[in-house]
Formats: C-alpha cells, sequence, structure tokens
C-alpha cells in the first residue's frame, strides 16, 4: 500500500519490504524496519546473537527474546495509524478543502478528483496515460507507482543515477553537485536494468542451487532405504535362529534386537541430521530470494537500496557455498553394510548369536614384543592402544598397522579414555595422571593407595566417567571422580582380588576378576554371582551389550577356552584348545 496524503512516503516505508512499516522495530543505529522483515533476515542467518543493519551494517545485540523484543518506534507506528485510516485528497485542485481522490495517474503522479479525472481525460497528450480508480488501490488490487521528482526542481524528474552516493538525482542537480565532485553519472533505465539482471541471475542461481539440494535430500532417502532393508534382513537372521532355541534364547534374542534398534536409531539419525541441514538450506534460500524479489516491485532509493544491496550480498555469499557432498549419506550406509549377524552353532549355548561389526582377524603380530603391559580400545573404536613400558603407548588399526606413539617417556600401566576424549593412565608406579586428548599432561592429582598399601589392580571408567581402582592385596576399589583429589567412595571386593575391573555401562554393575573367578557386584558393591572353572584362570572383556566373554586360560599346558553362560548358574565347564566365542551376561 502506498501513502494517500501530502506526508512523504519515503518517510513511512521499511527499506526492505517497501511498504508501510508494520510493527516498526528500531536498530541502534536508529534505522528502522517492519518486525517481520527483520525476522525475515535473522532466519537467514540462524544462530547470531547479533543482527545487521541492512542499510549501514551497524551491529544490534538480539535480546533474549528476539527481534520482537526490540525497541518499537511508537511514534513512527503512530503515524503510520494515522494515514491508514485517512483518504488521499485531490493533489490537483488548488481550493483549501479539496475533495477526496477517487482515481490516480501512474503518469502524472497524482491523485484526482472527479472533476479533474474528467478534465485529464480530455487533455490530448494525456490520453494515453494510466489511471487507476482508488476502490482497486483499497483492496490492494493494484499498486501505486511514485513518480521521482527532485525535491529541489519539481518538475525535473530524477532520471538519472549516481553510483557513488547510491541515489537518484536530477540532470540539473548532477551538473551543479556530483559533476562538480567527480562523480560518475548513469542513466536511472540503464541502471534499473542491471539491477533487473542481477535479481534475474541470482534467481537462477538460487533455482539451480535448490535443485542440487533437493537431489541431495532424494539420495540421502534411498539411503534411508537401503539401510532399513538391511535391517530387516538382519531381523530376519536373528528371528529364524531364534526359533530354533525358543525360549531359553528369549532374553539373549532381546539384547540383539536391542542393538539392532540403537543401529538403526543412531544411522537414522545421522541421515536425518543430514536432511534437517539440507532443507535448513532450502528455507534459507527461499527466505533470501522472497526478500531480494522486492527489489522488483519499484525502483530502489536510499535506504531500500542499500538494504536490497545487502540482502544481494547474503544471497551471494550463501550462493557460494559447496553443494552438499553425497559422500557423506553413503558412507552411511557403507558402515551399515558392514553389519552382519554371526550365529552360533554350539547347541548347549545359551546365545543366539552376535551382530558382527568388523572383519575379525587372529594372529595379528604386533611390533612390542616382551614390552606389552595393556592393551585397550580408543574411544573412537577405529585403533586399539597398547601399553609397552617406556618404549611409549601405540596406537594400531584392527590389522596390526602402526598408527601413532605417545607418552613415549611414561611407564604405562594401564590406560582407560573418558567419554570427552580424555585418557586416565595409571604408571607402573601405580599413580594415575589425567592427559588431554591431544595428551598433554593435566594439573590434576588422584589421592590412590601406593603400592605398598594395596598392590597393583585393574582400572576402568563406568558411563558416568566415575573412575574405578583396583587394589590386589587391599582387596577394594576406590572410585575418584575426573577432577582428582581424593576418593569419593570405597567398595569391598567381600575378599576377592580386583585384579581385572570392567564396568556395564547399562546396569551399572561392576565385573571384576581374580586368579580363579569372575564375580559381578551391584551398584553398591554387592555380590550378586560368581562364575568359575577348576584349574583355570579367566580373562574377560565387556561386549557392548554388557555381556562378558571369558577365556579360560590353563597356564601349565597353554591352552584357552573361550565361553560363556550366566553367573548364576555357576555351572562348571569343560576347557578346551577351541576357539568358542560366548558370554557372560551379569543379571
Amino acid at each position: 500500500m502506498a501513502m494517500f496524503h501530502q506526508i512523504s512516503s519515503q518517510n513511512l516505508e521499511c527499506p526492505i519490504c517497501l511498504e508501510l512499516f508494520n510493527q516498526p522495530k528500531s536498530l541502534i543505529c536508529s534505522h528502522t524496519f517492519c518486525k517481520d522483515c527483520l525476522e525475515s533476515i535473522f532466519q537467514t542467518l540462524p544462530n547470531q546473537q547479533t543482527i545487521a543493519c541492512p542499510v549501514c551494517r551497524g551491529e544490534t545485540p538480539l535480546p533474549s527474546g528476539g527481534v520482537s523484543k526490540l525497541q518499537t518506534n511508537v511514534p513512527l507506528s503512530s503515524l503510520v495509524d494515522e494515514v491508514k485510516t485517512k483518504s488521499p485528497t485531490c493533489s490537483v485542485c488548488e481550493m483549501d478543502e479539496k475533495p477526496p481522490a477517487v482515481s490516480y495517474c501512474q503518469d502524472c503522479g497524482k491523485y484526482m478528483c472527479k472533476a479533474c479525472e474528467k478534465s485529464h481525460s480530455t487533455w490530448t497528450p494525456f490520453s494515453i496515460h494510466t489511471i487507476v480508480a482508488m476502490s482497486e488501490v483499497f483492496s490492494g488490487k493494484v499498486s501505486i507507482k511514485r513518480r521521482r521528482k527532485c525535491k529541489k526542481h519539481p518538475h525535473e524528474d530524477k532520471d538519472c543515477f549516481c553510483p557513488n552516493c547510491r541515489e537518484y538525482t536530477c540532470s540539473k542537480c548532477w551538473m551543479l553537485k556530483h559533476l562538480q565532485e567527480g562523480h560518475k553519472l548513469e542513466e536511472a533505465a540503464i541502471h534499473e536494468e542491471k539491477l533487473m539482471r542481477n535479481i534475474d541471475e541470482l534467481k537462477e542461481r538460487t533455482k539451480s542451487k535448490k535443485t542440487t539440494v533437493e537431489t541431495h535430500i532424494e539420495f540421502i532417502e534411498t539411503q534411508r532405504n537401503e539401510i532399513k532393508t538391511m535391517l530387516r534382513k538382519l531381523n530376519d537372521d536373528i528371528d529364524k535362529t531364534y526359533e530354533e532355541y525358543m525360549k531359553l534364547l528369549s532374553a539373549r534374542r532381546e539384547a540383539l534386537k536391542c542393538q539392532v534398534k540403537r543401529l538403526s536409531e543412531k544411522f537414522e539419525k545421522e541421515l536425518q541430521t543430514m536432511e534437517e541441514e539440507s532443507r535448513q538450506s532450502v528455507n534459507q534460500m527461499d527466505a533470501m530470494e522472497e526478500l531480494v524479489n522486492n527489489g522488483m516491485k519499484v525502483p530502489l532509493e536510499k535506504d531500500a537500496l542499500f538494504a536490497h544491496d545487502t540482502l544481494c550480498e547474503n544471497l551471494e555469499s550463501f550462493l557460494g557455498r559447496d553443494d552438499p557432498d553425497d559422500q557423506s549419506a553413503r558412507g552411511v550406509t557403507e558402515r551399515a553394510q558392514k553389519i552382519s549377524f554371526r550365529r552360533y552353532v554350539k547347541v548347549n549355548e545359551l546365545c543366539l548369536g552376535d551382530l558382527k561389526r568388523w572383519d575379525a582377524k587372529a594372529d595379528v603380530e604386533l611390533p612390542v614384543k616382551d614390552s606389552m603391559n595393556c592393551m585397550t580400545r580408543a574411544r573412537d573404536g577405529k585403533m586399539m592402544v597398547v601399553g609397552s613400558g617406556h618404549g611409549g603407548t601405540h596406537f594400531y588399526s584392527p590389522d596390526g598397522e602402526l598408527q601413532q606413539t605417545v607418552l613415549k617417556n611414561v611407564c604405562v600401566g594401564n590406560i582407560v579414555f573418558l567419554s570427552d576424549g580424555r585418557s586416565v593412565v595409571r604408571c607402573s608406579h601405580y599413580n594415575m595422571s589425567l592427559y588431554t586428548p591431544q595428551w598433554e599432561k593435566l594439573d590434576v592429582t588422584f589421592k590412590t593407595m601406593s603400592y605398598d598399601e594395596g598392590g597393583h589392580g585393574g582400572i576402568c571408567v563406568d558411563r558416568d566417567d566415575n573412575i574405578y581402582v583396583g587394589y590386589e592385596m587391599a582387596k577394594k576399589v576406590q572410585v575418584f571422580t575426573p577432577q582428582g583429589g581424593k576418593t569419593v567412595r570405597e567398595i569391598s571386593c567381600d575378599g576377592h582380588m580386583p585384579l581385572q575391573l570392567f564396568s556395564c555401562h547399562t546396569t551399572g554393575k561392576l565385573i571384576l576378576t581374580d586368579t580363579l573367578e569372575v564375580v559381578c557386584l551391584d551398584g553398591n558393591g554387592k555380590k550378586e554371582n560368581v562364575l568359575e572353572e577348576e584349574g583355570t584362570s579367566p580373562w574377560p572383556a565387556v561386549c557392548r551389550d554388557d555381556s562378558v566373554i571369558v577365556a579360560w586360560l590353563k597356564h601349565e599346558e597353554g591352552l584357552a577356552d573361550n565361553d560363556h553362560g550366566n553367573v548364576s548358574s555357576n555351572q562348571q565347564r569343560e576347557s578346551g584348545v577351541s576357539y568358542l566365542p560366548g558370554t557372560f551376561q551379569p543379571t
């Protein structure tokens, strides 16, 4: 809607949308814009704490409530409301009490009453002028085109454009002012034609960019379907084997399905994040394109031109970003395709099978002969860490390739990782230290027992990053936080030596082994069950579903048998030389 009386429309129109101000909000630089226009700009630049003025580029901090909490320009808002309630009067009649206007001449830029409209139509030079009825203007069907007239020379059109001042001017002002200052000159029509070409080019590039992103979204959907198909096959294999085992395998069946569900949620979350980012890109481009399109409504000048330049630059910057890479979505599918179901064929085993997430390889030779103190798995799951005395701690790939060597001057006895990538190192003197993910030692002290007091023992981290330290001679476990200092609590091992410790992240239970037994303790340190084999020593490791694979060792004979079972049954098992993967379930 344009202005309908003597107040200059430029003073009451938003430089962005070129309409009368609606809920005008003022920035620190004193420039004012519609609330919705500012919110549209902010939508294209999410996660920003400030908003840049489209006219002068000045930064305005956003209040906690967003754009709606910016200061409202109350006088301007009142003036706009007053203007909206008044109808325009004839701008041709010279009488004091001017009659209401019934039409508007787009070429003359004049409101006319009935009498003036009739006279206007009889003037031959004006017969080709475009006349619009005020009823169509009020209804919004027709917009009024404002003619650019020079304020200093009212009879002169602003038919020139000064690129230096970024404003339209008449030829007289050009000669009297701009030319003397050495400014360039462009015809207004040529400048507007260049502006329209730039807008058309941005629209075309936006269309192409949107097509690329939308194609990427479709590709993500195909990857999602492939993963779903594969996961359905995993469930089918699990169900088929389950029917053979019947009720004895119900608990294991549910555990495996939980793994598949977690995998499904993990892959879906990754793809959903990619899709949301792509859709956000499309929405941002739509918002910026809509703002840029406002430049096609009428010739731009002053603040509106500065605002339009800013919007075009924002869109140019956005369109310059790299296109989404299908490889990320394809990588999710490739990782999912590496998962397979491994069925256990031993009939008397209370275990349905397992989801195999990597190609198992045996007999990997590592170049740390006679110096291997401990072994654990890095948080990223891609490499293992081997403590090897003063030779340093080495990162290896699953096939035995050396990846990295750290802590070259530290004799590592045990090492575990916190959820944020930091590591807890227990040296051969049983002192504990905390290191950053970049292997820089932190100034954190743990008041652990000395070797003479407690002896050696295992170490592990639970799901809350609490650190459990075992002591062989003291037959107890101390619990520390990553902040160091004194122990926050102690757990009695009921006469057992905690040579190795494992924390079950799902149940919160603690598994320890001494020379002959595997013991399960609840969160309070109470012994729940024990698993043992006569004449053998256990060497367990915790799986993702909190089951424990136990290798029963016969040191004198050099034999090992991997077996499993529920500790509550306390069954006796035969040891052998075969490699039979199994699980010990602490519940």
